[in-house]
């Protein structure tokens, strides 16, 4: 069946695409018992030998970029990339906890293909700028890589100069203190970054030269570089915080605000809108980011994870939906909406994912999203391929209606164009579009900040990924901020909207040590 497909995909689209396919595992199509990240990791666990990072392009790299820059009179960036002995991702993140706290990023794709962590910040690029923001990003990263020195001899997608970050949802909507530290548009360039691409590890230095340094600055990159690969080798587990109180954050205001809302559906446009909730939880000591992402690895293997630090807080989470991917000419984008709760029992499980697949509610909410996802790929892609029906994503708390769309990316468009034209979907806006994210803005009491909108990685090829920040969490100090939405449409019943977001939390309480419901 997957080759048949393959072959017809091919006939239409090219190699590029199929190729693609091949790249992602092309779920609709093709299921096969994957490797999870923890077991293709125990070999490393068990005893990393020390890696050295060689001494190789970067010193003639740092002097030429120097001289570059003080002839241009700006700042130069010098890439370097080195293939090594393998590195657990995870045990890097954690070395770079006393040098750069606040400072890193984590990222982990559902198949583990693709694992990437970033320590230390050579630039920023951030904007509170509401129109063309994704534009502007794009824009600053270009201008940032445009005398840019790389010697990366792989040319593997995720190495090199790489950004990670990500959008609001809505940069509209008023600000509070609970996003104060970031950006509606916040990316990061890292000063390190290991890169586990198809289970082989890259390391990517990046360092900005400006018209006042010196060939000290090689010695001073060199020194704190190896330090952080030596404190790679060995992890000390961190402790799980005491919850001392767990909060719902107005739980009757917000199913008003539902009732609200399906009052108004059926009587002009407004076909669905998404509600999200947060749920505060309030511990007795610290939250160590380590360890909640390591809960989210391990408890959350079918999912993307990410950690992303900034001035001291941490986005993170354990999120089911692919926003976009791009590998070169191919894309890949991802219809997730419609849910349920996952069984007891096999035949339970069983039961609930037929009712699923059948029930007319969540089929039409479904259909929402294939419709404007599609239609926005049509409109950035050559051709564009999707199932008739969509199947079931199983998750370990929830499962989803779930139907993949590809395309063959039309010359000159970029990834984050086409992820500006995507977001956000029908499954974490509402439909249409612009109606319902109004709607959104005037009823719902919550500032969503990051969560459900993009967040992922992009490298100077233009290729990356970005996935849409659900199942998350916003970690400050001893406080946590958890966020879960349902689609609202016109049948919808408050009491079964808000179980539904219950069972959405499920994943962020369990990896923080919450009692999950």
């Amino acid at each position: 069946m997957f080759e048949a497909v393959k072959y017809i995909i091919r006939k239409r689209l090219g190699a590029c695409v199929t190729n693609l396919i091949d790249r992602v595992k092309y779920e609709v199509y093709l299921k096969i018992s994957l490797k999870t990240y923890d077991n293709r990791s125990k070999a490393v666990i068990g005893g990393i030998y020390l890696v050295t990072i060689q001494d190789t392009e970067l010193r003639e790299g740092i002097l030429t970029a120097i001289d570059r820059a003080k002839a241009i009179s700006r700042s130069v960036l010098v890439s370097e990339i080195q293939k090594i002995d393998r590195i657990d991702p995870f045990f890097f993140f954690t070395a770079g906890r006393d040098a750069f706290l606040g400072e890193r990023f984590f990222w982990k794709d559902p198949a583990g293909d693709h694992v990437l962590a970033g320590l230390g910040i050579c630039k920023q690029i951030q904007s509170d700028q509401a129109s063309d923001r994704f534009f502007v990003v794009e824009k600053n990263w270009n201008e940032f890589l445009e005398n840019a020195i790389i010697h990366n001899p792989y040319k593997v997608n995720g190495t090199g100069p790489a950004m990670f970050g990500g959008f609001s949802f809505d940069p509209l909507k008023e600000k509070t203190s609970l996003w104060s530290k970031f950006a509606d548009s916040l990316f990061h360039i890292p000063k390190y970054m290991l890169s586990v691409i198809d289970g082989e590890a890259y390391f990517t230095t990046n360092v900005v030269c400006t018209p006042h340094d010196d060939k000290t600055l090689y010695e001073k990159i060199i020194t704190e570089r190896q330090a952080i690969v030596s404190r790679s080798d060995n992890y000390t587990p961190f402790s799980q915080p005491e919850l001392g109180n767990k909060e719902e954050i107005a739980p009757e205001s917000w199913k008003k605000a539902v009732e609200e809302v399906v009052a108004t559906l059926g009587s002009g446009e407004l076909k669905k809108v998404v509600l999200a909730r947060e749920l505060k939880l309030y511990f007795r000591d610290e939250i160590y980011i380590e360890a909640v992402l390591e809960r989210l690895i391990q408890e959350q293997q079918e999912s993307f994870i990410f950690a992303f630090e900034s001035n001291g807080d941490c986005f993170i989470g354990a999120t089911p939906e692919r926003l976009l991917k791009k590998n070169e000419s191919g894309v890949f984008s991802a219809c997730l909406a419609g849910s349920t709760a996952r069984g007891k029992t096999p035949e339970e499980d069983r039961f609930l994912g037929d009712s699923l697949l059948n029930d007319e509610k969540n089929l039409i909410e479904h259909q929402y999203v294939v419709e404007m996802i599609s239609e926005a790929m049509r409109q950035t892609c050559d051709e564009v391929v999707l199932p008739n029906k969509p199947q079931l994503m199983k998750m370990k708390y929830i499962q989803h209606l779930y139907t993949p769309v590809l395309g063959k990316n039309r010359d000159g468009t970029s990834l984050l164009q086409i992820a500006g034209r995507l977001h956000p979907t029908p499954a974490l806006g509402g439909l249409p579009q612009q109606l319902a994210v109004e709607k959104i803005r005037d009823v719902e009491k919550l500032d969503r900040g990051m969560y459900a909108a993009p967040i992922g990685w992009m490298d100077y090829e233009g290729n990356g990924e970005f996935a849409v920040a659900i199942r998350s969490g916003l970690l400050k100090g001893r406080e946590a901020s958890l966020f879960a939405g349902c689609g609202i449409v016109a049948d919808s019943d408050p009491d079964n909207e808000y179980t539904e977001t219950n069972i959405k939390f499920r994943p962020m309480l369990s990896a923080l040590g919450g009692k999950s419901r």
